[in-house]
């Protein structure tokens, strides 16, 4: 059954241009902490472990379980994921990976921590995600792996992507950031390629204030991680210093410090298990926006590719500035006098001042990503929402797009 559609006619929208849509700003997104969350963190205030410890472990397992992959590696955030799995992926100087453009930085910042080279490649104006099509010409002799990167929580084109990496012998890295709870088919992201990293911060969709976690198939693949993921050591603080544990330990790679600590693992464990109750109700909200947005001309809505579960992580707007008389900077700053916040994820990695700097990018380089960069929004989209405020937040589009449309 569809969410009920009440909103006001354009005209009328028109007329009260003077007066806010809402009293209250409406927030890009929250995080859902209910009393199970805060209940488990006080138990490990309360007792002797706070950093990487038992929690830790059991929301490692929780994880494993959910998205069906062999081995879970909890780790201090995404960025850590990405980097301890193009390390354990054997990438090093030299090397090449190839990637998205359309990505938060860190997905290519991590490539540059072992001083290799990230190659994007241009994404699909419909999905935001990289363009399989398009990877083979990328690929060299330097080439050691592939982050396809699940922009916004839509699974990219796996079966394509595994194909050309099984071809050509690359690893898959994927950067499900954005994709807990995501499918592709009855596979869950993350549980595809040889590793998959996911982020818990603030803004997730399973939240843990910060932190990350690396999934694998492999056992070698996933053993080398969790030892270069604490400072390279054979054995964590919490197996040396509990009961049964053991104090010898030997290093056996000069890794990092990018362990979760149990106080996060409290809120991951209760965060994961209502995980499929987050993701349907951001469904409910994502399909909310479609109906009362789907009819302006002056927009798209978001894409769903057919055969995959969108995990619904942004609602993400393109504005069609050909019909507008305003730029996506200055709608965005419209939106926020109306009381309704907004992001915008995100500019192109080729269109950052460093990577422009550093290899010379230019905007005509990746046309597809830089026309998305130029366009694209994205609007509140969190699960505790209600159908006023999804309504508000499309009452306050319509409001601008009628105001600023083109005669």
């Amino acid at each position: 059954m569809k969410p009920s559609m009440q909103q006001a006619a354009p005209e009328e929208l028109a007329m009260n241009g003077g007066t806010p849509v809402r009293s209250e700003f409406l927030p890009l997104t929250r995080p859902w902490i209910g009393d199970e969350e805060k209940r488990e963190v006080m138990d490990t205030l309360d007792g002797v472990w706070l950093s990487r410890g038992p929690k830790v472990t059991q929301f490692e397992n929780d994880f494993k379980n959910y998205t069906g992959a062999g081995h879970a590696i909890a780790v201090s955030s995404c960025t850590a994921a990405l980097h301890v799995s193009i390390v354990a992926a054997g990438v090093t100087e030299g090397d090449e990976v190839i990637t998205s453009p359309i990505t938060f930085p860190a997905t290519t910042n991590a490539v540059l921590y072992e001083r290799a080279t990230p190659v994007l490649v241009d994404v699909d104006r419909r999905t935001f995600n990289i363009d399989p099509n398009r990877i083979e010409e990328k690929i060299t002799s330097r080439t050691k792996a592939i982050i396809p990167v699940h922009m916004a929580g839509q699974p990219c084109e796996m079966d394509a992507i595994l194909e050309i990496a099984r071809r050509r012998n690359l690893k898959v890295i994927e950067d499900a950031a954005h994709a807990i709870g995501a499918k592709y088919g009855e596979k869950h992201a993350g549980a595809m390629g040889d590793a998959g990293c996911f982020s818990f911060y603030a803004s997730k969709n399973l939240v843990t204030g910060d932190g990350g976690m690396i999934t694998a198939e492999e056992d070698k693949f996933a053993e080398f991680a969790r030892v270069i993921s604490l400072h390279g050591m054979s054995n964590s603080a919490w197996k040396r210093y509990s009961k049964e544990g053991s104090l010898s330990w030997e290093l056996v790679y000069p890794g990092f410090k990018y362990n979760m600590t149990d106080i996060e693992a409290s809120l991951g464990i209760h965060q994961l298990a209502k995980i499929e109750r987050i993701t349907s109700l951001r469904q409910k909200w994502t399909d909310l926006y479609d109906l009362l947005l789907g009819d302006i001309p002056e927009l798209a809505v978001p894409y769903r590719a057919p055969g995959r579960r969108n995990a619904c992580h942004l609602y993400i707007l393109t504005l069609d500035l050909d019909r507008l008389t305003v730029t996506r900077d200055r709608f965005v700053e419209m939106l926020k006098a109306e009381n309704i916040g907004c992001g915008i994820h995100f500019v192109s990695v080729h269109l950052q001042p460093y990577y422009q700097k550093r290899f010379g990018f230019a905007s005509k380089d990746f046309p597809n990503a830089a026309w998305v960069s130029d366009r694209i929004l994205s609007l509140p989209l969190f699960p505790q929402m209600t159908e006023t405020d999804v309504q508000d937040a499309a009452r306050a589009v319509r409001k601008i797009v009628v105001r600023t449309r083109r005669s």
